[in-house]
């Protein structure tokens, strides 16, 4: 048997690979227990059972599906929390490692509840992958014990636009960024789902989007779940900007880049990046446009710019990487500061909920799988909504007195 030193740097990293092929070999072995496997055999059998360092070798514009089930973004969580498990845990014994331990350490963990929640549950799939490989005996998952309080409570409220702070944002984000953002927001859509879509998935005589795969940093994968899977319908406005911005932009690709351009016009993709050819990057989008774009949602106290117009700047803008915004407004917009790409989904579900969509039917253009979802996490309806609901019961209750 050989071993290459750039997959097995250590004997340290031989042993561990050593122990979990003996237990693979022994799995019927009644003597097993004796083994007593520690975290690190643990984690490189889940590892190499989860194909995860496979996941993380896939190229952008490269499909994770014919590596395994899980996605680039999936994988490459798995990976740093279990990082931080290996430096901690180990070369504990799996059996030996108590649930007090695991919430004292998670409790003084600098990290947000949500980050301590996600890590809970990474161990409490590995125990559960340690049952089912035998490498402990079945029992009641210990990670049931460990409580995280505020798990489920969200740091900040997310943003809600109205439809004059849409219009007020939407100027000021180029194209074709802003067709991105037309489309989000108009769709539900979230942003990997955008940035995924092919011109055969937009069906103009029926009037309708197909959606069926997803692309995070540049990783195309499967959408999310089979209810993420879905035909939505596609307003005919909505189709006539959509076909005049896919023609427009054949029309720049072959004027920009001449006979280049062809191969981008030639693309199924819907968004074409002119630079690679392939998917555009969702956070440098929200970084560098949607962002700045959002702090123009209140007036400048530099300058004296109102909302939504550019700081007014001497200095020049050079390819529109720096855009014209004094930092007394980044440090005054408040929670528009942090607009991004999920601020389109949750307006989205607000302004169904405006309109009085039924339940059900937000649940369906949403495409969650649980109706508390979209009741729980998305349903936060506009303030002026809410004031002209309350307002009809209390002019009810003071009519009648």
């Amino acid at each position: 048997m050989y071993f290459s030193t750039e997959q097995f740097p250590t004997q340290t990293a031989v042993e561990r690979h050593l122990e979990t092929f003996v237990l693979k070999l022994n799995t019927d072995n009644p003597t097993l227990a004796l083994l007593e496997p520690t975290f690190d055999t643990l984690l490189d059998r889940f590892i190499e059972e989860e194909r995860l360092l496979e996941i993380k070798k896939v190229r952008p514009g490269e499909s994770c599906d014919n590596v395994g089930e899980l996605s680039f973004s999936t994988a490459s969580s798995y990976l740093s929390v279990i990082k931080r498990v290996r430096a901690k845990w180990g070369t504990t014994r799996i059996t030996r490692l108590k649930p007090m331990n695991v919430q004292e350490w998670l409790r003084n963990l600098e990290a947000a509840p949500k980050t301590k929640g996600h890590i809970k549950a990474v161990i409490h799939r590995l125990y559960e992958k340690a049952m089912l490989w035998e490498m402990v005996e079945w029992q009641r998952n210990p990670m049931e014990f460990v409580e995280i309080k505020g798990i489920s409570k969200r740091r900040k409220r997310p943003v809600i636009l109205t439809v004059e702070q849409f219009f007020l944002l939407l100027p000021l984000i180029p194209q074709p960024y802003r067709m991105m953002a037309l489309l989000a927001q108009c769709s539900g859509l979230r942003v990997e789902e955008v940035l995924a879509l092919e011109k055969p998935d937009i069906h103009f005589g029926k009037l309708s989007m197909q959606i069926v795969r997803a692309v995070v940093h540049g990783r195309l994968k499967l959408v999310k779940t089979e209810y993420s899977e879905d035909e939505l319908p596609l307003d005919p406005d909505l189709a006539a900007i959509l076909l005049d911005f896919i023609r427009e932009a054949e029309r720049e690709a072959l004027a920009m880049l001449g006979d280049e351009g062809a191969g981008i016009i030639e693309s199924d993709l819907l968004f074409v990046s002119p630079m690679t050819g392939r998917h555009f990057h969702a956070s440098p989008i929200g970084q560098d446009y949607i962002r700045p774009a959002g702090c123009c949602l209140v007036d400048c106290p530099n300058c004296g710019a109102v909302a939504g117009e550019w700081c007014k700047t001497d200095f020049p803008v050079p390819n529109g990487k720096r855009l014209p915004l004094h930092d007394e407004r980044w440090d005054g917009a408040g929670k528009y500061g942090s607009i991004g790409w999920h601020t389109f989904r949750h307006t989205y579900r607000s302004w169904l909920d405006e309109t009085g969509a039924p339940m059900g039917v937000q649940q369906k253009l949403m495409r969650h799988s649980q109706i508390s979802t979209t009741m729980n996490v998305y349903g936060n309806a506009l303030m002026e909504a809410k004031r002209e609901a309350n307002a009809a019961v209390v002019s009810r209750i003071l009519r009648s007195a």
